[in-house]
Order: structure tokens, then C-alpha cells, then sequence
């Protein structure tokens, strides 16, 4: 694996080169037409179709996937993502032509979608080809050109990702630079004034790209994590949560950004759920999670130890299988545990999952408050009034009433964190509007000019008082 990645690094001398290289060709205006915009979405979704195979092994060796998750997860929602832009990237780019105020006449307003010029993706380890393609996609859309940086923690998908790249695009057009993140983000984004960076990852990397990127006045996406809440509230249908709850914490071994982090259940249905929670998980697993191909691994090493450390912080009501040399930690539920403990301070990205019951509505409230700004709320209720008062109440970026993750997977959706887990949003006209600048024109006429503007002014200040009112 060493090899592997010593295999796809790349100089410094040669990341100022790319850079420069892609100035020059987003200069050219190619990129701007919807015709050339289109092309090359279609294009790219054909080259990913070709490598469908390559991409799903390759995923499969970096997160033990299973090619359900891999499709659903990863390949789908990609080409979910490309075929809505193109169904509406024309009426994307049509310029706004807003009313103009009758100070103005005779003039007409108009709003442009101006593509942003050179930017950088840089994507995670967990997801490592959806956040990948899934704002590549939305840059192409914006008319702009594109350096990619998969993570390098995922190397077999970095290298597919590399595969479909360079022998889909031209570099000066769109490009792929690997190597350790923090020895290529600071030789591209420190010395180099980039258009746009959109990060995927750690709060904790997210404030050093911002940092980096701030001496430059570059702007950032970034889309962080945090610990998402999910509330069972007194009335909720325990069967259905339980599924969707068993499920949601499951996919990809827990390691997801949206992945329900901590249960909150009312206190008058926690040992119903539970027992409810324990079952859905025997049904998916078939009992033995470990010897399921349907259930994923840790990342490495590092991650394992992590998250295996966190089974120590309660008691242990489901699970706490481990393997250090399998990377396998199976489905756990945590009861039991201390607020002031790191697996109720810290991301869990992993299969641990502590149940927290409460007897107040303001009780949840005090508990999210630990942790402010959630990636991500669930809430599993049967009342409008139950769900609008968490969703009033808590600040978060996204979520589902009586659901988990699924929203992230919508084009229609804007998704995205709001202060410790993320800025900006993206998916769909949000991608598009993410990667393109709203440029305002005010188009006069010269068959009519007030003399209102003009020295010697006299009364004129009567006529601007007036209108301002």
C-alpha cells in the first residue's frame, strides 16, 4: 500500500504547473457554453459507466463494501447527480432578470451564474468516489476547470479515480493530484490564488484548508461532520425507527458523516425500542455481522483503535465483537454512558451507537447543546408539532422526520453543515450555484436620461428624498 501511494504522488513543481496550466485554459472561455458544459457531463458519466467494475473491487478492498452499498452509495447517486444537472443545466444558466426600481428607467437588470475559474476538490476517505464526483460534476456544470485530490487513506479508489480522469480529460482541464494531504494542500493551496476550494472531511482539517486558504482570500466549502442526534420520541412507530435506525448507523461500518451518532428515546419506550433495535440488526446480520458480506470494515489501523476505544465508555447492551486484524468492529449498542465521555464528545465514525433516554423535550435540547451544530437531525415522531419543535429548535444543516441519511442523496435538496459541521451547501442547482458567482448588470437605455443625476442639483434633493421615501 506504501507503493501504492509513493506511486501517486506528485512535486511540488508540478502542482504549480497544473495550476497554472488550468488559469490558461479556463481563460480561454471553452469551458463557458452549455454545449461544451453538457459534453462534458455526459462524457464523464460514460467513463465512469466503463470503470463500474474496477470502481466497486476497488472499493471493496479499501471499506470491504458490498457491491449493493458501493452501487447505492457511491455509483448511483453520482449518476443520479449528473442526470438532473443535465436535464436542467440550461435553465441553470439563463440569466435572472430581477424587476428593475423605477429610480433606473429606462433600464433592465440582469443576474449572470459567471463560472468561479480554477478549483479544488478534495475528497474523503469514506465515501471516496460519490465526494469525489458529486461536486466534480457541479463544477463542470458551472463552466469551470477542476483539480481533484482523492484521499489517500482509500487507495485502491484513488486509483480508479486517477484511471477515469486522466484518460477522460485533459489535464489543463480537469486533473488528479495524489499524495499525503498535508504535504499537497499547502503546495497548492498557499502559494496559489485558487477560484473556489470544496473540502470534504474532519472539522479539525477543515479549519487548517480554511486557514491556508484565507491568505490567498480563497473561498471555501467545506463540509465537515460533528455528532448527529436522533430522536425517538414517546409516539413514534418503534418497529419502523428501529429499521431505519439499525440501518442508517450500519451502512458503510457507521463511517458516515450524516450516521446517526447518539440516540435520545424517550424514557417511557426504552427498553421497547431497544429491544426492537436489537432485533432489526439481528435480522440484517443474520446474527453474525462479522461474517456478513454485507457489512463493511474500519479504514485502517488508526480508525480501528479509535473507534474500539469508545466501547469502553458504558455498558454494552448489543454487539462489542471486535477484530484488530480485520479491521472488524461489529454493531454496538451503548447504554449507560457519561456525558463528559469522548464517545459523547467526539465524532464516533464507526458502529457504536449510545442510547440516551429522556422526559422532556428540553431535556434533548440540553443534550444537543453539548455538541452544537449537528451535521445532521432525525427525529422519529407520529406529531407535526413534535418534529417542528425539534426542527425550530436545533440548529443543524440537514435531516429526516421519521428517516436517516436519505436526504443526502437528493438533487433537490440543498446539503450541507451549519457552523462547527460545514459551510456552504451543494447538490443539485445548490452544486451549481456553489461553483458559479451571481454577476449583476444593470442595462441602460439611451433613449431617455433623467437630468435628476446632474449638478446643479437645486430641488433635485426632494425628488431623491421622495422616492427613498
Amino acid at each position: 500500500m506504501q507503493d501504492l501511494q509513493h506511486k501517486l504522488s506528485h512535486t511540488a513543481e508540478e502542482i504549480s504547473a497544473l495550476y497554472h496550466n488550468q488559469q490558461a485554459f479556463f481563460k480561454s472561455g471553452v469551458t463557458r457554453s452549455l454545449q461544451f458544459r453538457k459534453g462534458m457531463l455526459g462524457t464523464l458519466k460514460m467513463a465512469i459507466k466503463r470503470h463500474e467494475s474496477a470502481i466497486i473491487e476497488a472499493l471493496q478492498k479499501d471499506l470491504r463494501k458490498s457491491e449493493f452499498e458501493s452501487y447505492a452509495t457511491e455509483l448511483g447517486p453520482t449518476y443520479g447527480e449528473i442526470d438532473h444537472t443535465l436535464k436542467h443545466l440550461r435553465s441553470w444558466m439563463q440569466p435572472e432578470r430581477p424587476a428593475t426600481p423605477l429610480l433606473f428607467f429606462p433600464g433592465k437588470s440582469v443576474v449572470y451564474s459567471d463560472p468561479l475559474g480554477v478549483n479544488l476538490i478534495i475528497s474523503p476517505w469514506n465515501y471516496p468516489f460519490n465526494l469525489t464526483f458529486n461536486p466534480l460534476a457541479a463544477a463542470i456544470a458551472g463552466g469551470n476547470t477542476a483539480i481533484v485530490k482523492p484521499s489517500e487513506l482509500a487507495p485502491f479508489t484513488a486509483e480508479v479515480i486517477t484511471t477515469i480522469i486522466n484518460s477522460t480529460f485533459e489535464p489543463e482541464y480537469i486533473a488528479v493530484i495524489n499524495g499525503p494531504g498535508h504535504l499537497i494542500g499547502p503546495a497548492l493551496i498557499e502559494p496559489h490564488h485558487l477560484d473556489h476550494i470544496f473540502f470534504t472531511g474532519s472539522t479539525a482539517v477543515g479549519k487548517k484548508i480554511m486557514e491556508m486558504a484565507a491568505k490567498q482570500l480563497t473561498p471555501v466549502t467545506l463540509e465537515l461532520g460533528g455528532k448527529s442526534p436522533c430522536i425517538v420520541a414517546e409516539d413514534a412507530n418503534l418497529e419502523f425507527a428501529a429499521k431505519k435506525i439499525a440501518w442508517s448507523k450500519t451502512v458503510n461500518a457507521g463511517q458516515t458523516c450524516v450516521a446517526p451518532d447518539y440516540i435520545l428515546v424517550h424514557e417511557n419506550i426504552k427498553a421497547k425500542f431497544l429491544e426492537k433495535l436489537k432485533a432489526a440488526l439481528d435480522k440484517m446480520y443474520e446474527k453474525n455481522p462479522g461474517e456478513s458480506k454485507d457489512f463493511g470494515r474500519m479504514i485502517n489501523a488508526k480508525r480501528y483503535a479509535t473507534v474500539a476505544g469508545y466501547l469502553q465508555a458504558g455498558n454494552i447492551v448489543y454487539g462489542g465483537d471486535t477484530n484488530a486484524a480485520d479491521l472488524y468492529i461489529g454493531p454496538t449498542l451503548i447504554d449507560q454512558v457519561p456525558a463528559d465521555s469522548k464517545l459523547m464528545q467526539e465524532e464516533i465514525f464507526g458502529p457504536i451507537l449510545p442510547i440516551i433516554s429522556y422526559s422532556k423535550n428540553d431535556e434533548v435540547l440540553s443534550w444537543v447543546e453539548k455538541n452544537p451544530y449537528p451535521l445532521a437531525l432525525y427525529v422519529f415522531t407520529a406529531s407535526n408539532a413534535n418534529a417542528e419543535f425539534f426542527i425550530q429548535q436545533i440548529r443543524f444543516g440537514g435531516g429526516c422526520v421519521n428517516n436517516c441519511l436519505i436526504h443526502l442523496g437528493s438533487s433537490v435538496l440543498p446539503f450541507g453543515g451549519t457552523g462547527y459541521s460545514g459551510l456552504g451547501q451543494y447538490h443539485g442547482l445548490d452544486g451549481f450555484k456553489t461553483f458559479t458567482r451571481r454577476k449583476s448588470i444593470l442595462k441602460s437605455a439611451t433613449w431617455f436620461d433623467t437630468p435628476l443625476w446632474y449638478p446643479p442639483y437645486k430641488n433635485n434633493v426632494k425628488w431623491v428624498r421622495k422616492y427613498f421615501g
